[in-house]
């Protein structure tokens, strides 16, 4: 049995979602520079937005929630893995293919569900025609999360990570190509997401055949093991995919106020990216490994791997907030204003930034905190919190509109992000000490917080001193990259100083509990 070794998997996982997310930058870019906020792109998000929310419900969500832990102790313990993945693979591709033809037909009113603002004008007929391009896409992601969940229980991370990259790379090769022979850029965009979904599954396909197990299209089968397998995945539905319903209750506010849909929509782009890299990271490398641990009773193991999580998560994660606080409109301008974005697009992305950015911890926290409980295949705990977290977070996106108008949604989903830790950790207490952080992760959680509050002042400082360097054509893009260095200088200068982060001492760690 292939062990699963933490640093190098969450490593592994990390730089394929780094890779992701600045090529998903770069498609940003490009969106913003060609599209621009306005009528198109609030339809484009609002249409690319229904598949990515079906898709944590059916993909890498709910689905991968109950199916990584049962696949991780069938090959464990060597009980038929390859009739249990088959089974699965047959009744997630019949359930996604009957939403696929339900969501074709009723996208109008898919649309006006997640998007009532758009009722009335132009937005409403393109958001229905996008959408029902892109909705096929969560067939070919949902079955490629499944056999990315297969790779991911065997200790192979690096195919089902790089899979993301392919997205991206057909999306920007699509926008510039089509710039270039003078179409409608926003058509190209679209009619490329579902070859996209494609590749990416042919990717992880290809990949887990390799792996030694063989999946091919068959008829469903209602047996013991899948009934299981769905009255676990059920709950996880709702508690994995609590951001998107989140997000898709912050763009039904926003969606009456021009332009609204489109500042979220890239300023959620912008968190993305640590939260991506690390949070999850994290969640896909973390749950198998403790799903294998406590099924051989390695509790010690399951509680030392779980704090160097919650403590990898930190060390990247605050810095990460810090630079959101002190310095989000040098970002967004150097990153966006170009094209049709202008200065007023700039600040009103950077306001929402800073305020996503306070609750970035809370959205990687999560990613660490839940695989406690699906490794236990315990997903009914945290569906019940994220219905806490969904009505907090519904009740200051509408309650606080009419006194804060469209940044409403950003601060509720803040919110609501920091009351799930809170239902998450309280919830853990009745597991007992394995379930619990060590005295460690309390120590060096606060020398992080010092170090990164240090790192943000000095950013802040630099910005006030020489912000001019960030607005000339020749020099924004290298007086960014100099931030980004310093910041890092700073940063681990200052941890490694007071003893925030010792990174031998961390690998040590997780190598010494990093076999199943």
């Amino acid at each position: 049995m292939k062990p699963i070794k933490l640093l190098s998997g969450f490593l592994t996982v990390g730089f394929w979602t780094l890779a992701s997310r600045i090529l998903g930058f770069l498609r940003e870019i490009l969106i913003t520079a060609y599209i621009g906020p306005g009528p198109l792109m609030d339809a484009f998000v609002a249409a690319f937005r229904l598949p990515n929310m079906f898709r944590r419900f059916f993909a890498e969500g709910a689905f991968n929630a109950a199916f990584v832990p049962m696949f991780a102790k069938r090959v464990e313990s060597g009980d038929d893995p390859q009739g249990f993945a088959q089974e699965a693979f047959n009744l997630l591709a019949a359930t996604v293919l009957l939403l696929v033809g339900l969501g074709m037909v009723f996208m109008p009113a898919l649309v006006w569900a997640t998007a009532g603002g758009f009722v009335g004008d132009a937005r409403f007929d393109l958001a229905v025609g996008y959408g029902q391009i892109v909705f096929p896409y969560i067939l070919f992601m949902s079955l490629a999360a499944l056999f990315s969940g297969v790779l991911n229980a065997t200790g192979r991370f690096a195919a089902a990570a790089a899979a993301p990259v392919l997205l991206n790379i057909f999306a920007c090769a699509a926008m510039v190509v089509g710039a270039v022979l003078g179409g409608e850029v926003i058509s190209w965009l679209i009619w490329t997401i579902p070859v996209a979904g494609v590749a990416q599954l042919a990717l992880v396909w290809r990949a887990t055949s390799k792996a030694g197990i063989h999946l091919r299209p068959g008829l469903p089968r209602w047996t013991p093991q899948m009934k299981t397998l769905v009255r676990v995945a059920l709950p996880a539905a709702l508690a994995m995919g609590v951001t998107q319903i989140n997000l898709v209750v912050g763009q039904q506010v926003a969606s009456d106020i021009e332009n609204a849909v489109s500042w979220l929509f890239v300023a959620d782009r912008l968190y993305q990216l640590p939260l991506g890299v690390v949070g999850i990271a994290i969640g896909i490398v973390l749950l198998p490994d403790l799903s294998r641990r406590l099924r051989a009773g390695d509790d010690a193991g399951a509680r030392d791997a779980f704090s160097r999580a919650g403590e990898f998560s930190l060390l990247l994660t605050l810095p990460s907030t810090a630079a959101f606080l002190a310095v989000p409109v040098v970002l967004v301008s150097v990153l966006y204003e170009r094209g049709a974005t202008g200065a007023d697009d700039v600040a009103a992305i950077a306001l929402a930034v800073a305020i996503y950015g306070a609750g970035l911890p809370a959205f990687v926290l999560q990613k660490v905190l839940q695989p406690l409980y699906f490794a236990r295949e315990d997903t009914r705990s945290p569906f019940h919190y994220a219905l806490v977290a969904m009505v907090i977070n519904a009740a200051l996106a509408f309650g606080l509109k009419p006194y804060l108008g469209w940044i409403a949604p950003a601060i509720a989903a803040t919110v609501a992000g920091w009351a799930m830790v809170a239902c998450l950790w309280l919830g853990a207490r009745r597991m007992g000490e394995v379930a619990r952080f060590d005295q460690r992760f309390y120590d060096r959680s606060l020398r992080i917080l010092a170090a990164s509050a240090i790192m943000g002042a000095v950013l802040f400082g630099v910005v006030q001193q020489f912000g001019w360097l960030f607005y000339l054509p020749s020099w924004r893009y290298l007086a960014l990259l100099g931030l980004i260095v310093l910041g890092a200088v700073v940063y681990f200068g200052v941890a490694q100083v007071i003893g925030a982060v010792r990174l031998g001492d961390l690998k040590r760690s997780v190598r010494r509990g990093g076999k199943a």
